[in-house]
């Protein structure tokens, strides 16, 4: 079938996406397992705090090699195989990480498990983005900040399969196999879907290039900075509340519930203002939203107010990531390329984040050193504009 063909027919764009969804849900769901388990996997290691960072330094360093070298492989494979042979890492990554967690205790083992489950789960999303722009084209209507939303969905969907295999005392060790063997075999059912992000290609993917694009540079910016914003809330916003308004840990969690569920409804329903009036008018007043529901706060005074604020926040900053990642795709020979370079700039604020509100959190305590979120966000509006379409 030629792709003037598979293009034409409704069944196979809806039957793409759907398994880009799939691919997108059950990614959120691999990365959320773990993160769950991160506790019984400190205890059943003996780990301090200290070794615990470490620990989990292992998974964000092969994150952040993946996004250097996804696009290439992406380009080279086409973004079904890629997809296909990123998710195997990621399996093979739960499966390691489980057993060296429950059967055979080792801190080494564990790590090594997590570096494959990072460079897989890097790797998989550049190629997945690669896809979900495509798609985007095929239809001609605005579809990525969904995907993303799926896989918030797949987060929360984690938490609950992990809470449920914790209460009914289930092994850590058969609690990550089974989730590896879920997301293995249902990627590869998905995957055989996608039809519309290239095939592969052996010619370089021009990935340094892009590093020399001005336009793909300013995009990666935006992309960090919005970024940023996402990270901080998901590290700190529940620490925020808990110090500075006296929150419970239980209501500090609500609090981080009420940021990912209007972060995830705008990304669902955010499409239709991104189709109406365009990205930079839409992303321009999700982002003013994000300035002002950080302000509410931290400077509202009363805890309604400031959890009003986290819920604009969580609006705020619902379309970023996803329409950086559209921008860069605009091209389609170039979207692996500067797709990967996007995500390389723009994953460093998860990198980065944490430890530098962590510093000014020691300074002016973690409330107040939220302010650097709005502070980034003010001239980062100067960037929009380079999201046009091209």
């Amino acid at each position: 079938m030629s792709t003037t063909e598979v293009t034409s027919d409704p069944a196979a764009v809806r039957g793409t996406t759907i398994g880009v969804a799939v691919a997108f849900g059950l990614n959120g769901v691999a990365v959320a397992s773990w993160f769950a388990r991160v506790p019984a996997a400190r205890d059943a290691l003996g780990l301090g705090v200290g070794a615990l960072g470490l620990l989990l330094l292992a998974m964000s360093a092969g994150a952040t090699l993946a996004m250097l070298t996804a696009g290439e492989v992406t380009h080279r494979l086409g973004p079904r195989r890629t997809v296909v042979m990123s998710t195997t890492g990621v399996s093979a990554g739960l499966v390691v990480a489980g057993v060296a967690i429950g059967a055979w205790p080792s801190a080494v083992a564990t790590a090594v498990g997590l570096f494959v489950l990072g460079y897989g789960s890097g790797t998989c999303n550049v190629a997945m983005n690669v896809e979900a722009a495509a798609v985007e084209r095929v239809i001609g209507r605005t579809v990525m900040p969904r995907f993303h939303a799926i896989w918030s969905l797949g987060t929360v969907a984690a938490a609950g399969l992990t809470a449920s295999a914790a209460w009914l005392g289930l092994p850590v060790t058969a609690h990550l196999v089974g989730v590896a063997a879920l997301v293995s075999g249902g990627t590869l059912v998905a995957a055989r879907s996608f039809r519309y992000g290239g095939e592969p290609v052996g010619a370089k993917s021009g990935v340094l290039e892009a590093w020399r694009e001005p336009r793909t540079v300013l995009i990666g910016l935006l992309v960090l900075v919005l970024a940023f914003t996402e990270g901080t809330a998901n590290d700190w916003v529940a620490v925020a509340f808990v110090d500075g308004y006296s929150f419970g840990p239980a209501a500090g969690a609500v609090v981080f519930g009420v940021f990912v569920a209007t972060m995830t409804f705008g990304r669902v329903v955010g499409t239709v203002a991104l189709d109406r009036w365009g990205r930079v008018p839409g992303l321009t007043a999700t982002m003013l939203l994000a300035i002002g529901g950080v302000a509410m706060a931290v400077l509202g005074g009363s805890p309604v107010v400031a959890v009003a604020g986290v819920a604009l926040w969580g609006l705020g900053t619902s379309l970023g990531f996803p329409v950086g990642m559209s921008a860069a795709a605009d091209e389609e020979g170039r979207a692996a390329a500067r797709v990967s370079v996007v995500a390389v700039i723009g994953y460093t604020a998860f990198l980065a984040g944490p430890p530098v509100v962590g510093l000014l959190g020691d300074q002016v305590g973690v409330l107040r050193a939220l302010l650097v979120v709005p502070l980034l966000l003010v001239p980062a509006l100067a960037l929009v504009p380079v999201l046009r379409p091209r």
